[in-house]
C-alpha cells in the first residue's frame, strides 16, 4: 500500500519547471560559471527555442581525460570549447504525462541523473532529477503512512 501513490505520480507533478538552459555557444568555462553558481547537474541546451543537446557535469569532466595522443590536455583550450563539442547531442527526454514510474525505469536502465521535460507541442517544460523522484517516494509514502493510522 505505501507504494500505491507513487505509480500513480505524473512527471509533471514532481519536475523543476522552467529549468535553465545553455546555448551551444558557449564555452566551456561559461559552463562550469554554471555548474558553479547553480547545484545543477545539467542543462538542456537549446536553439531557436528547442532542445539541441543536453550538457552534463560529466560531459563537461570527459573533455578533460587523458588519451594517447594527448597525455596533459590544455586547460584553457578546453575551457575555450563550445558546449556543442561536448554535449550529448541524442538527447533523452520524458513527457510531463509520463508515470514516474516510467522516469524511474529510464534512470535505471541508462545512468542518467536527470532527463529534460516536454509538454504535449513538445516544447522544454521542466527537468526532471533523482531528487525530484525521491522526493515523489516520500511524499507518497508519507501519505500512505498516514492514512494508515488514521
Amino acid at each position: 500500500m505505501a507504494m500505491r501513490r507513487f505509480f500513480e505520480c505524473k512527471v509533471g507533478q514532481y519536475m523543476t519547471p522552467n529549468p535553465k538552459t545553455v546555448g551551444a555557444d558557449i564555452t566551456l568555462h561559461e559552463l562550469y560559471a554554471l555548474f558553479s553558481t547553480f547545484d545543477f547537474n545539467a542543462f538542456p541546451v537549446m536553439d531557436s527555442g528547442r532542445i539541441v543537446g543536453f550538457v552534463t557535469m560529466f560531459d563537461f569532466l570527459k573533455a578533460f581525460g587523458f588519451t594517447t595522443t594527448q597525455m596533459m590536455p590544455n586547460y584553457d583550450a578546453l575551457m575555450s570549447l563550445k558546449v556543442e563539442s561536448v554535449m550529448s547531442k541524442a538527447v533523452i527526454h520524458l513527457e510531463d504525462t509520463a508515470p514516474l514510474t516510467r522516469a524511474l525505469q529510464l534512470m535505471a536502465e541508462t545512468k542518467a541523473r536527470s532527463f529534460p521535460v516536454v509538454d504535449a507541442a513538445g516544447r522544454l517544460s521542466g527537468i526532471l532529477s533523482r531528487k525530484d523522484i525521491l522526493r515523489a517516494l516520500d511524499e507518497s509514502t508519507a501519505a500512505d503512512k498516514v492514512a494508515a493510522s488514521a
